[in-house]
């Protein structure tokens, strides 16, 4: 017999996208709080979630059992369209693959372009320009002739391919400033980073849009990196190591799985624009407040309830702020010390923007300085 208040346990099974999700949950928890451990289980934002219990919508405020829902119960979950976060389905697939070229006329076709593509003259003129140039090319591996170019090479672009493995022998291409090998469906141990960690010239890496779970601690050796683009993948974190990286200025890992960022981040004290948008956070570490030329955050799509205390007070560079579709609320911002300043830069920076709106409040738009 169940006492009235009693904090008691039950089992019960959401149905989401074709799933079955058991959960167990006090029978005294409200809506909101069922909402909010269904986020990290389901790609999900609190408010963009409807609870329907036979046929009548679940009231945030209310508990479960005043809601009548019982141990055993089956519950119904509809997700509102644009507040997905993660790999949610509001997300467009990326384009990871070129559209083949198989069917072009004849095998002979294409045999003759790849002749052509890889013929001496080609690779005489990548020694020159330093510019190797391949992107949706079809490739399965990253050809032999790439390597006779060594140290004359700075730029490396197999982006859009087929190709598998990121082999050791990238660190003889040691003068390397720019490396792009998005959308080649790439998993962690298709990169060989004991190779890659060994170029000290790299400026730019990207690998964007493959299906990368991790980052590995060799990252931290690739001391010039000012630009690192892994967005679209599949990562769960970022390594520790990613504070050794001094001098990035450019960090995008949108649209990954990232449920929190180390604290080392305000180590990268050159970092200018950060986009971690479309990930599974809820809060963010208060070194944010270290990170003295920041100037553009990208957040949307998140669980976040609220931004370091320090941020608006100590990123006096700060003007572009993204909180579109997260739980942060104008009232929490305006309790931040140094709401005004940053409301004045940002409205500076915008004013052309701002003119062409249509009049009308003020009031800060948590989406209107998305890019």
């Amino acid at each position: 017999m169940e006492v009235e208040g009693q904090d008691t346990a039950i089992n019960i099974t959401v149905k989401f996208s074709g799933r079955s999700i058991p959960i167990s949950v006090s029978l005294d928890s409200k809506i909101k709080d069922v909402k909010s451990l269904l986020q990290p289980l389901t790609n999900v934002l609190p408010r963009g979630q409807k609870l329907i219990f036979k046929g009548k919508l679940l009231v945030d405020g209310m508990t479960l059992r005043e809601s009548e829902v019982t141990n055993g119960a089956k519950v119904m979950l509809m997700a509102s369209q644009g507040l997905h976060q993660g790999d949610g389905p509001i997300l467009k697939d990326a384009k990871t693959r070129p559209i083949s070229r198989a069917n072009t006329s004849s095998n002979k076709t294409v045999n003759e372009k790849i002749g052509v593509l890889f013929d001496k003259n080609r690779v005489e003129r990548w020694k020159v320009t330093g510019v190797i140039g391949l992107a949706e090319c079809n490739l399965k591996a990253i050809p032999e002739e790439v390597w006779t170019c060594g140290p004359s090479t700075r730029v490396l672009d197999i982006s859009n391919n087929f190709i598998g493995d990121v082999p050791a022998q990238i660190g003889c291409l040691s003068s390397m400033q720019k490396f792009l090998l998005n959308g080649n469906g790439m998993l962690d141990e298709c990169i060989k980073w004991k190779g890659l960690s060994s170029l000290k010239h790299l400026t730019v890496l990207s690998v964007s849009h493959n299906k990368l779970s991790t980052l590995p601690s060799e990252l931290g050796a690739l001391c010039s990196l000012r630009q690192l683009h892994v967005s679209n993948n599949e990562l769960s974190s970022l390594p520790m190591e990613i504070g050794l990286l001094t001098q990035l200025e450019v960090l995008k890992v949108n649209n990954n799985r990232i449920s929190n960022v180390p604290m080392c981040i305000g180590d990268c004290s050159s970092l200018a624009e950060v986009d971690l948008s479309s990930n599974l956070l809820t809060d963010l570490p208060v070194t944010f407040g270290d990170l003295l030329n920041l100037k553009a955050l990208h957040l949307g799509n998140n669980g976040l309830k609220s931004l370091p205390s320090t941020i608006f007070k100590m990123c006096l560079q700060l003007s572009t702020l993204d909180l579109h579709n997260t739980e942060i609320t104008m009232d929490v911002l305006r309790q931040l010390d140094g709401w005004q300043d940053f409301d004045d830069r940002r409205r500076s920076k915008h004013q052309k923007q701002l003119d062409f709106r249509v009049v009308g409040s003020a009031e800060f738009d948590e989406g209107a300085d998305k890019l």
